[in-house]
């Protein structure tokens, strides 16, 4: 039986949820309340500590912020020599950093030749496991899929609730090697079920990297270039950790906490990552892109970029929400190193292509925003562009359907969100249950008659 809906009482819904959920902004300030456990300086709350990650934008000097060039470290390590290192022994990278996260250490070259054989052995998915959970149930948003199918994995597990350290390293292990199988099939299904177009699964190749693997299972033909793998591996590399407090790994933190079990806490680190204020912001930079491209008529013209940038921050174009995607970041400020290494790349590979233009606008807007942010709102801040900014173009170059951008962070992240995991379940010892100040008073019981 269809519902019809009342226009007068669906008002009266809308009305009355916004009045139970509104709070004064004042009482922020009045009560000290961190909002978004954030300090009012832009700084993070202080909410745990970690071995994993250091992600450093700038330092305190006597209680005053300093901005200083962006640094990150896995596990102490650069991510300038990491990267640099895996580029100047020409190998795939992220399955080094994959282990150095999950073990606190670099891998000696037959431990990370074993490593490898563990990711490409628990590629497959359990039987049935297609067919029941992605083919019978498609889904329009990829991220949706990841999360559901994560959750389902649970099912198939002889002992999922296991938390010994070899237990909740193999399953580890099993959700990275698989996320890219359940990512491109929900692709595929997707494809068949949603855009009216052709599905084709292709076996899984054991001697491929991640990055193969996941090329090698978008396209119809598997041809890929090592240029286009290296490329793809790159961006695996940088999105594969970001500290502590990210929104999506504060998230899986919190549910690791409570003494859930692994399926539970991957599955809605995805959901966090989803949102376009986390994850989601790389297809924001890219539609806010072309964009720009449809409206400026020479993308050369850095007055003509300038004054885009004015109408979009005073929220008078692209979306209206008067952000610039892909600038600034939470703890950043001079710049994002994960965003310099990709920036050279995608130079690198855009040059003398069809998408060395869309890189100059890029470029061009990278170095203008800090500029017109200050004449438009008169405020002097330090912002950089972040790795939003450029991923997506990559994405674009590789021939990756822009459906697919956030779930391959999703991809890389799961490593991040398994290190963290472990600490929590080894360190943390304590559920993480921060404090909210109640404002409603005491309120009279009225009898259903008496009320309005």
């Amino acid at each position: 039986m269809k519902l019809n809906i009342d226009e007068n009482m669906k008002a009266a819904f809308n009305e009355e949820f916004i009045a139970a959920n509104k709070i004064d902004p004042s009482y922020y300030k009045k009560f000290d309340v961190k909002r978004g456990l954030r300090n009012s300086d832009g700084t993070g709350v202080m909410a745990g500590l970690t071995n994993i990650c250091n992600v450093h934008g700038y330092v305190m000097n006597e209680g005053e912020k300093q901005n200083i060039p962006g640094e990150l470290y896995f596990r102490g390590y650069s991510i300038y020599d990491l990267v640099e290192n895996a580029q100047k022994e020409d190998r795939y990278g992220f399955e080094e950093i994959a282990y150095l996260l999950l073990l606190g250490k670099l891998p000696t070259a037959e431990r990370l030749n074993y490593f490898n054989k563990l990711l490409s052995y628990n590629r497959e998915l359990p039987n049935g496991f297609f067919e029941d959970m992605i083919l019978k149930a498609p889904s329009k948003n990829i991220m949706n899929k990841l999360e559901r199918s994560i959750l389902a994995l649970y099912s198939y597990e002889e002992n999922p609730e296991a938390k010994t350290p070899v237990e909740e390293l193999y399953t580890a292990i099993s959700i990275i090697a698989k996320l890219p199988v359940i990512m491109t099939a929900a692709y595929q299904v997707k494809r068949r079920a949603y855009d009216g177009k052709s599905m084709y699964m292709h076996q899984i190749r054991p001697e491929e990297s991640t990055a193969e693997t996941i090329l090698s299972m978008i396209r119809k033909d598997r041809f890929y270039t090592y240029e286009e793998a290296k490329l793809l591996d790159l961006i695996l590399m940088l999105h594969a950790e970001h500290g502590g407090g990210n929104n999506s790994t504060f998230t899986c933190r919190v549910l690791s906490s409570s003494g859930t079990d692994a399926y539970s806490a991957y599955a809605a680190a995805v959901g966090s990552l989803k949102g376009p204020k986390h994850g989601g912001a790389n297809l924001k930079v890219l539609e806010q892109l072309d964009y720009m491209k449809a409206n400026i008529r020479d993308w050369s013209d850095e007055e003509e970029v300038k004054e885009m940038l004015r109408k979009i921050l005073k929220k008078e174009a692209s979306d209206r929400t008067g952000l610039v995607y892909g600038m600034g970041h939470a703890v950043y400020t001079m710049s994002d190193p994960r965003a310099q290494i990709l920036k050279k790349e995608t130079e690198r590979m855009a040059k003398g292509t069809e998408f060395e233009d869309d890189f100059r606008l890029l470029d061009a807007i990278e170095r203008n925003t800090p500029k017109v942010f200050f004449e438009t709102t008169g405020i002097e801040k330090a912002m950089c562009a972040n790795i939003d900014m450029y991923s997506g173009l990559c994405y674009r170059m590789l021939k990756v359907p822009e459906e697919l951008a956030t779930a391959l962070f999703a991809c890389a992240r799961i490593t991040g969100w398994s290190a963290h995991r472990f600490e929590e379940l080894v360190t943390g010892q304590r559920i993480i249950r921060p404090a909210y100040k109640a404002l409603r008073g005491k309120k009279e019981y009225e009898p259903i008659a008496d009320r309005t």
